[in-house]
């Protein structure tokens, strides 16, 4: 990139930073005097921040990477981890939402303590803390800073080591990201990533665009039809069992993948806890749902481009985003591109660290303290946590760069200590009555050491794909729980004590909303099947898509009728 080039690069992206640092000031200036208005943002967040924030907060640099390079080199298979989270959002607005606002809770160890104990709370503090800490937010710095390495040559602009450009990158864009969760809490984090999630809805669409053009050789029509009409196999999203993910994994260990990620997991879930009302909460996550099905229309599909102009001839499937990106992206938007790629990083970081410090605060400096915690102190406390969890992630976020088996089989092995077990314990909790504390401890330690065993003991002895194991360990641990419950049922069953500070009004489209996001997931398969796209579009994929605009329109009819509708929703007497 030529001097100019670069000058030109650097000011347009200071300047979309500065307009989103700016904007979130504003929204902020004089909101987080509080817990609630630090943490929660003052319960006051509506439907659009909580869907942009979600969105941000789970889009980063490893996937527009990732997601990208897994199509240049396979095909869409990879696409069923982010089109099939759309489920879990229904699940998350219908099921868990309701409940979580009912109860008033700030944290997810905050429901465990109500429905278990103190010892349960504590246990999944530490698996959160550990895995956000070691894993999860170095991981995100590492990720967002190789993505900037690769499409900017920090090394060559400033003729210094690879090792050396890469802890500089992973330094500055954590102090940035640092400063919006230290100083402007979640609101901030929101307001900034709902910004940075329309700048990424506008490189997610110019892109593909471009790049269609560049390959139909000024017209994207043509481009269009090259992509459908040649290698068609690229556009197969029904994954083989040598494929990245195999399709038969999208039944097992995926859902509860998902389910663990969109409904428990706390940096993800803790803006919707902070939901002005129900109604807001769930329209927010149910339109997050919608944008993660159209992930393989944005994130995916420049890679297929890339395939057909460059062929398999990249040297890693993960420069395949890059390169099409600096031949199709005019030097004018290589700025704002920037912009929006750090701002990616940023919401993911920044979400991390408010979560970290969220958790910390609430779920161990207060309930150690014997009297009550002052707001003034509380607030002190999670900065003071924010800065020190910032600092430890970028001593151990460099260190990612010597992963023997690489960044994306570090995360996905060390995610696999605490998800499982925190989606088995809350699913549990939430839906009996009698399960005991102790069943939860049995399950939590049983699940880290046979998890442990099968990743690292008896890998070479037993094959299986880690999805399937997922579900296998899911299964197994809810069974100690309910054994657990059987032969020691807790002495008085456990009832749900409502703590309403919002309107729990739940939204009256919600349930026609949410059948019209599953059958958008329901599309998208079958356009990227044999049914759809690949060998060419078939007359039983236009039929089955003609079934599910006929159910939806019908459903959307009925509810638009009448004015009390069935809703799912938690009263004093559920589980």
């Amino acid at each position: 990139m030529a001097g100019s080039d670069l000058i030109v690069t650097l000011l347009s992206c200071v300047f979309f930073m500065g307009i989103v640092a700016w904007i979130s000031y504003l929204k902020t200036r004089g909101e987080v005097s509080t817990r609630d208005g630090y943490f929660l943002a003052g319960r006051g967040l509506s439907a659009v921040f909580i869907a942009g924030s979600m969105l941000l907060t789970n889009l980063s640099a490893e996937q527009l990477i990732g997601l990208n390079g897994s199509a240049y080199g396979f095909n869409l298979s990879s696409m069923g981890w982010e089109v099939t989270a759309a489920v879990a959002t229904i699940c998350m607005a219908l099921i868990f939402l309701p409940r979580y606002l009912a109860g008033a809770f700030s944290t997810l160890p905050q429901f465990l303590n109500d429905r278990f104990d103190g010892s349960v709370r504590r246990m999944s503090v530490i698996l959160f803390m550990i895995g956000y800490g070691l894993i999860t937010i170095p991981s995100v710095l590492y990720a967002g800073s190789i993505a900037v390495l690769r499409l900017f040559d920090v090394p060559g602009l400033f003729n210094i080591g690879y090792s050396s450009s890469l802890a500089l990158t992973i330094v500055v864009i954590g102090v940035i990201g640092a400063i919006y969760a230290v100083f402007g809490g979640l609101k901030a984090v929101a307001v900034s990533d709902t910004l940075n999630g329309i700048g990424l809805m506008i490189v997610g669409i110019a892109v593909p665009l471009l790049g269609l053009s560049a390959l139909g050789k000024g017209s994207i029509a043509e481009g269009l039809s090259i992509i459908t009409t040649t290698d068609t196999h690229k556009l197969n999203a029904i994954g083989g069992s040598s494929d990245p993910t195999p399709f038969g994994t999208l039944f097992t260990g995926m859902v509860f993948a998902n389910l663990f990620y969109w409904c428990t997991n706390q940096y993800v879930i803790q803006r919707t806890l902070g939901a002005k009302n129900l109604a807001e909460g769930q329209k927010g996550v149910l339109f997050s749902g919608f944008f993660k099905v159209l992930v393989p229309f944005l994130m995916m599909i420049p890679g297929v481009i890339a395939y057909h102009l460059y062929g398999p001839g990249l040297k890693t499937i993960d420069l395949a985003y890059p390169q099409l990106v600096r031949d199709v992206l005019p030097v004018y938007a290589t700025g704002f591109f920037l912009a929006v790629l750090l701002g990616a990083v940023f919401s993911s970081f920044n979400s991390l660290l408010n979560s970290a410090a969220t958790l910390f605060c609430l779920d161990v400096y207060a309930p150690m303290k014997k009297d009550a915690v002052s707001d003034e102190q509380m607030l002190r406390v999670a900065k003071i946590a924010s800065i020190v969890i910032a600092i430890f992630s970028f001593i151990v976020a460099p260190l990612l760069q010597f992963a023997p088996d690489g960044l994306f089989q570090v995360i996905r092995i060390f995610t696999g200590f605490y998800n499982i077990p925190v989606i088995a314990v809350v699913l549990v909790g939430l839906f009996t009555k009698r399960v005991p504390a102790i069943g939860a401890k049995i399950a939590i330690v049983f699940h880290v050491i046979a998890y442990g065993l099968f990743q690292f003991a008896l890998k070479e002895y037993v094959s299986i794909h880690f999805l399937h194991l997922y579900a296998i360990l899911f299964l197994i641990e809810v069974g100690i729980m309910l054994v657990a419950g059987y032969i020691r049922p807790r002495p008085v069953a456990w009832s749900y004590q409502l703590n309403n500070l919002v309107d729990m009004t739940p939204w009256h489209y919600g349930i026609p909303c949410a059948t019209t996001l599953f059958s958008c997931v329901v599309a998208t398969y079958l356009l990227f099947s044999k049914v759809g796209l690949v060998d060419g579009l078939t007359p039983l994929f236009w039929e089955l898509i003609v079934i599910l605009i006929a159910i939806n329109g019908l459903l959307w009819f009925w509810f638009s009728r009448k004015k009390n509708v069935p809703s799912i929703m938690v009263g004093s007497n559920d589980s």
